[in-house]
């Protein structure tokens, strides 16, 4: 019944578009070649496959390929599309970079439920096309790409099982308390390149997150408020004038900390702030700093240059 419908939908999409029978059976007739499998000795055993191939290759969205090698991977990349197809359920990877898509339209992804990765990157998605219950049913979902496209805030109802979520390259302003509620796998989050100019306390709750990407926003100071087992903090091209005191050391994991290309003066970094044996990496510069800040021995890399020293 789901394949007749697919094949409905088909056969109405390639109408709008003006696609004659005669294009809609060739098109029928290359996929079942893509598809089919190589004839076997046992005729039982081959039909028994060939059957299931075709269900597989049927279950595909028109717009997409679904190759048998890859047998849980959908890649609809590059195509144009304007809408994201409903995604079958022994799906795990879904392909739709590269596209027009502005919106998610609710239940494409509702029988899906195995879905790992969702790589939606490069689109022109907006957040008030995306409603809360899109992600509902995705308990498994542990990577979610969103960059390069035009969201105004973090998307709401996103999964508790992520654990990279990629926002960078939007128009995201702010980071209420709460939009990432719940999120306690998430290791990763990258929102370099939007226009937030306050993190707040968002991204306290993360108690798994290691990584934290928030290069070229408008940050006047630096936040707080961060998880305590970052490892790398990216916050260069900001407006950031000032440390917080004690910061790198509540944070034994950190390893990599860059603040180059902001607003730091010497005034502006209280006493031994990066003098700790865990740091591994510190560049501080395009800054107005005038000396040389305390450090640790164990410190591998330091950069400093286009500073007033």
């Amino acid at each position: 019944m789901w394949s007749t419908f697919l094949l409905w939908a088909g056969l109405v999409h390639f109408s709008l578009a003006h696609t004659d029978s005669l294009t809609w059976l060739n098109y029928l007739r290359s996929r079942a070649y893509r598809y089919s499998y190589r004839y076997s000795s046992n005729h039982d055993n081959y039909a028994s496959l060939h059957a299931q191939d075709d269900s597989e290759a049927l279950d595909c969205p028109l717009e997409c390929e679904c190759p048998p090698s890859y047998p849980t991977a959908m890649y609809c990349h590059n195509r144009n599309l304007q809408h994201v197809p409903f995604v079958p359920s022994r799906m795990k990877y879904v392909y739709l970079q590269n596209n027009r898509i502005t919106g998610i339209t609710d239940g494409v992804f509702d029988n899906a439920t195995e879905l790992v990765w969702i790589i939606l990157n490069m689109n022109q998605l907006r957040s008030d096309k995306i409603s809360s219950k899109i992600f509902a049913k995705l308990s498994k979902l542990e990577r979610l790409f969103l960059q390069h496209n035009k969201l105004e805030y973090i998307p709401e109802g996103l999964p508790h099982s992520l654990q990279d979520l990629r926002l960078d390259h939007n128009a995201i302003t702010s980071v209420p308390p709460g939009s990432l509620h719940g999120m306690n796998r998430l290791t990763a989050l990258r929102l370099h390149y939007n226009t937030i100019q306050d993190l707040g306390g968002a991204v306290e709750p993360l108690v798994s997150l290691s990584f934290l990407d928030l290069r070229g926003n408008q940050l006047s100071k630096f936040p707080e408020h961060l998880p305590p087992k970052l490892s790398q903090l990216y916050l260069d091209h900001n407006r950031i004038s000032s440390v917080p005191v004690d910061f790198a050391k509540k944070r034994p994991e950190l390893r990599f900390m860059r603040l180059s290309h902001n607003h730091l003066t010497d005034a502006g970094i209280p006493p031994n702030t990066f003098n700790v044996s865990t740091l591994m990496e510190l560049d501080l510069s395009h800054n107005k700093l005038e000396r040389i800040p305390a450090i640790s021995t164990s410190l591998q890399n330091l950069y400093l240059q286009a500073n007033h020293i």
